[in-house]
């Protein structure tokens, strides 16, 4: 189970921010390409990033809690899904708070109209 413990926590991730697409109409995963403007710029640089490091010894992942699949540049295929989920899940936050402090999410409407 610990081998799985880093995909576990990211797939929780986006299991536990998916509810704000809907209730708190975060429109993330509607607007696609907007979705993929945002992520992927940060993602590549950061993971261009994790292979310098990664290459110079100055950080590692411990195969205790990794699946052990290892892309080209050592890096591990969590640390990519890490460098996707984290900001969709931020995105999906954002956009939800932002909609309720106008007031303007499905879950408020809906309270208005009852």
């Amino acid at each position: 189970m610990d081998r799985l413990q880093y995909v576990a926590l990211m797939i929780a991730c986006l299991v536990l921010t998916l509810p704000l697409e809907f209730a708190f109409g975060a429109r993330v995963w509607r607007r696609p390409k907007r979705l993929v403007r945002s992520v992927l710029p940060v993602a590549l640089f950061f993971l261009v990033w994790d292979i310098w490091a990664t290459n110079r010894g100055d950080w590692g992942f411990n195969p205790r809690y990794t699946i052990g699949w290892t892309l080209p540049g050592g890096v591990v295929v969590e640390e990519v899904l890490f460098f996707v989920t984290i900001p969709v899940c931020t995105l999906l936050t954002l956009e939800a708070v932002r909609n309720m402090l106008a007031g303007t999410t499905p879950l408020q409407q809906w309270v208005r109209a009852r």
